[in-house]
């Protein structure tokens, strides 16, 4: 059975996710930690692609990510994951693969969900019992946008910008988010969009995205509109 296209717009925020191989470790200490983000970085500059929020956990990752071009999550996701393998497996004198296929991603609604999804990422590791509090993680974007601590590697998405006039009474608001968390209906809307590949937001956003792209999106499937009668 064909894989369902991705569905990649330039200027639309993509919840990102790409787990290790039957959920195995892929990333074995804090240097490898360090070498990936150093790898986001890199590749958001050369693809055009402004990351907003992210995770590393021990087998997995969450980016929110806006691409300037149709294609520059694929190509970020490419460029990070083939080199990525290639630097850990040279370090630990491994081989073969370490993702589990291809990386996840959905289309975000930025005025419904984009807010929605900074939190749902900076508050993986608390929903893993990990730490009680997303600011006990090192490994997140949650010091960036909730503390204003500098993260080269992040650009503030407009929607996180409105939050206030100036930086500090945008964190200070941000950090109010987090007093209640996405609610059960967000957290399962956003993690079936993620696995199935389809828009997160309204239905006037998923008509805009199929509008935009050509295709029909209803009843959850992907596909190309049939010809008129």
């Amino acid at each position: 059975m064909p894989r369902p296209p991705r569905l990649n717009l330039p200027g639309i925020p993509q919840h990102v996710t790409q787990r290790g191989n039957n959920r195995q470790a892929c990333f074995f200490d804090d240097q490898d930690r360090v070498t990936y983000l150093s790898l986001v970085g890199a590749a958001a500059v050369r693809r055009s692609c402004a990351i907003h929020a992210y995770v590393l956990m021990t087998n997995h990752v969450h980016l929110l990510v806006t691409p300037a071009n149709p294609d520059g999550v694929s190509r970020l996701m490419q460029d990070i994951g083939r080199e990525y393998v290639r630097q850990v497996n040279a370090r630990y004198r491994r081989s073969g693969t370490l993702w589990e296929g291809r990386f996840k991603s959905s289309l975000v609604d930025s005025e419904r969900y984009c807010l929605i999804c900074y939190r749902y990422i900076e508050l993986n590791p608390v929903r893993a019992n990990i730490v009680l509090h997303p600011a006990d993680y090192r490994w997140s974007s949650y010091a960036a946008n909730a503390r204003g601590m500098a993260d080269p590697l992040l650009t503030p998405h407009p929607q996180w910008r409105a939050l206030g006039p100036d930086q500090g009474r945008r964190c200070r608001a941000y950090r109010e988010l987090f007093a209640c968390g996405p609610q059960r209906s967000e957290l399962e809307a956003i993690r079936r969009s993620n696995r199935k590949g389809l828009p997160l937001g309204s239905d006037a956003f998923r008509e805009n995205i199929e509008a935009e792209l050509g295709i029909r999106l209803g009843n959850r499937k992907v596909g190309r509109p049939g010809k008129r009668k």
